[in-house]
């Protein structure tokens, strides 16, 4: 196991991601269609404020001092409106603050009133009837927000492509994008399948984690760059290969990231449920937990894979391909030794002699020089 994380940080892990793609896609697309499916058939648990409705709330404490539960408030509106049930009933906030919301399908004046009535008889809340509020939410501010949202995206992308096409290629661009919209359908889809809430906080956490994603598929991108400058001259290693290494020399740095960006928010979630109750900070975090865990995925399994398969599409990379498969069965043969091509094998010698001294300086401690090899000053006079 020790072995394994020292490899891992000397960037030499040789584990091959890129050779078994095709089982990374087809695990992803299994996800997918199941994720799809449940958005198509189940869709979405969609918040009051894209649905519309009516919002009570009332302190969750009563008179006596006693907490007020959630069961009690659904039964005392089970009670007041006979044949109708709220969407939610949440506790929001804490310490004296504390309140529980209900989200309520539309409820017109006489509905309203006879309800805090109810709550206020049966429950008791402090302050009595006058500290229970309500409100209409409409649902147009959800479909604006959402509208608002996709065009974003939308100008999201058209900047992203140009960026990634200009600074790498169109292949990158390419891979980089597939693995943003797989972390978006499968994030949905999460929600879908488990029945989140989808509120205007999940929609606007559902944006910022595109951007996560993409750092982390630029920076294996830009490592692949490197591996791959001048590589049709060479016949070393193929595309394949050389976007391989990238991901071993980057994926302990891609670990880490991921690790560190998803502690604060687990945090965030922690505070937004324990201690501030459900609310906007659980919407926000949730989505960001879910969406920043595929993308880390997505940046390893999807992004360089489909930029290795475009790459290989191209009749001069599948000729260097050739070159290099060529190479080794000549290097293979006894007589093959005086026809290697000298720059190349000096290159490669170059590149495992670098690669032995990251394992090394990895896992052997520093020599130290004994006595005999420190070189002592001469005695006596000097001669000028």
């Amino acid at each position: 196991m020790g072995n394994v994380f020292t490899r891992l940080y000397v960037g030499n892990g040789a584990f091959d991601i890129v050779g078994k793609r095709v089982r990374w896609y087809i695990t992803s697309a299994i996800i997918l269609l199941v994720c799809i499916g449940s958005m198509v058939f189940n869709g979405f648990n969609l918040g009051i404020d894209f649905k519309g409705g009516t919002k009570i709330s009332l302190p969750s404490v009563s008179q006596s001092g006693q907490a007020i539960s959630s069961t009690a408030v659904e039964d005392s509106y089970a009670k007041a409106l006979p044949g109708k049930k709220p969407n939610a009933v949440q506790a929001v906030g804490s310490g004296a603050s504390a309140t529980i919301q209900i989200k309520s399908p539309a409820l017109n004046v006489q509905e309203v009133a006879s309800l805090k009535a109810a709550l206020a008889q049966d429950l008791t809340p402090q302050g009595g009837q006058s500290a229970i509020s309500d409100s209409a939410v409409s649902a147009s501010w959800g479909g604006e927000i959402s509208g608002k949202a996709l065009w974003a995206l939308f100008w999201f992308f058209i900047v992203v492509t140009a960026f990634l096409a200009f600074y790498f290629e169109w292949r990158m661009a390419v891979g980089a994008l597939v693995a943003v919209f797989h972390d978006v359908i499968i994030t949905a889809g999460v929600y879908s399948l488990v029945g989140f809430e989808v509120t205007p906080a999940t929609v606007i956490g559902l944006l910022t984690i595109l951007g996560f994603s993409l750092y982390d598929t630029v920076v294996v991108f830009d490592k692949v760059k490197e591996n791959t400058r001048g590589l049709l001259g060479l016949t070393r290693r193929t595309y394949a290969e050389a976007a391989n290494l990238a991901l071993n020399q980057t994926l302990m740095r891609s670990i880490n990231t991921s690790l560190i960006a998803l502690l604060p928010v687990i945090g965030l979630l922690v505070v937004g449920v324990g201690i501030l109750g459900v609310g906007t900070l659980q919407d926000l975090a949730l989505v960001q937990l879910v969406g920043m865990f595929i993308g880390a995925l997505s940046s390893i399994f999807i992004a360089t894979p489909v930029l290795v398969d475009l790459k290989m599409r191209d009749p001069k990379y599948i000729a260097q391909a050739k070159r290099v498969a060529a190479r080794r069965a000549k290097a293979s043969s006894p007589q093959a030794a005086g026809g290697i091509e000298s720059t190349d094998d000096e290159a490669l010698a170059s590149d495992l002699r670098k690669e032995e001294a990251l394992a090394a300086a990895a896992s052997v401690p520093h020599r130290t020089a004994k006595a005999g090899d420190v070189r002592r000053r001469p005695t006596g006079k000097r001669h000028r």
